[in-house]
């Protein structure tokens, strides 16, 4: 239970790609991320849906290679109702990974946070198209 009142935020996302697999072009920034101590990977899968709607778990050694870094990435957090949950949200004919961290810059302040008596009551993500839709409309009205 220390180990978890230690922890910075976790947070996950779900990115999807067109077709069969991920090229793998952002990994090496993830390590990058992994190795400098910023995040803690806890979890990754990689799942696919076919045309008909049919979703299943891609094993991380059927994507080659450059994936192998994170082939055995489970903290046991993602199980079999979150890949049903994943694919309800992904298109026909297409692949996603589910990524799941904890953003371990975060920790120290999280960890004062608590000890204060803090919660969190609300937390968010802005997408960076919507910033540059912001963007744009500002200046288009300008």
């Amino acid at each position: 239970m220390t180990e978890l009142e230690e922890m910075g935020p976790v947070d996950y996302i779900i990115v999807e790609w067109p077709g069969r697999q991920p090229t793998g072009e952002a990994l090496p920034h993830l390590i990058d991320l992994v190795d400098s101590g910023l995040v803690r990977v806890l979890d990754l899968m990689f799942i696919t849906k076919d045309e008909d709607g049919t979703v299943a778990m891609l094993d991380i050694s059927e994507l080659g290679e450059t994936f192998a870094v994170f082939e055995g990435a489970s903290s046991g957090i993602l199980g079999d109702d979150d890949v049903a949950e994943a694919g309800g949200v992904l298109e026909p004919g297409t692949s996603a990974a589910v990524l799941v961290w904890e953003n371990r810059w975060a920790a120290p302040f999280a960890v004062a946070l608590r000890k204060s008596g803090a919660q969190l009551v609300a937390s968010g993500r802005i997408p960076v198209q919507q910033l540059v839709a912001a963007v744009d409309a500002v200046e288009a009205a300008s």
